[in-house]
């Protein structure tokens, strides 16, 4: 009797750039492991789905932070409220990555799917936050949380991110 394979479950509710990492790293990995691997995106995670990505680095309640001169000590939110942070910090992120050669999002995602992780949309966030299906990249299964959570139920590992 063969043994089953392992299964990871994911509820990915966030959606920024750095946010977007951990889901699609664990998941891919786990599928190159021989997991069997689902995403459940909800709320903001949705935004991980889209076809035209263009996410940002929130600034703002990020404890990983580290402006310079340790400015993070002592006015974290004034800082990261200034007109252009965002921007600002996305872009010492993205260029960080690439010098470290870590993969691009889009490319993790890719990668996922040609993994075979299975990646579910909540119904629910759709209909509630008016997103289009068809705004979202191919292969995305429709689903609501009683579907996932009969997976999630049976699964090895069930992280929120």
């Amino acid at each position: 009797m063969m043994p089953h394979a392992k299964k990871l479950a994911i509820i990915a509710a966030q959606g920024t750039l750095d946010s977007g990492y951990p889901p699609f790293i664990l998941a891919s990995t786990a599928a190159a492991l021989g997991y069997e691997a689902r995403i459940f995106f909800m709320f903001h995670g949705l935004q991980l789905l889209r076809r035209d990505l263009g996410l940002k680095v929130s600034p703002l309640g990020n404890p990983a932070l580290r402006l310079p001169f340790g400015m993070h000590r002592w006015f974290p939110a004034l800082v990261a409220a200034l007109p252009g942070m965002e921007t600002l910090f996305t872009a010492l992120l993205k260029r960080r990555l690439r010098s470290k050669g870590v993969a691009s999002l889009e490319e993790l995602r890719d990668l996922c799917v040609e993994s075979g992780v299975k990646m579910i949309a909540c119904q629910m966030t759709l209909d509630l936050l008016d997103v289009d299906p068809k705004d979202l990249i191919d292969g995305v299964e429709l689903g609501g949380a009683a579907s996932f959570l009969d997976f999630a139920g049976e699964s090895d590992i069930c992280l929120y991110m």
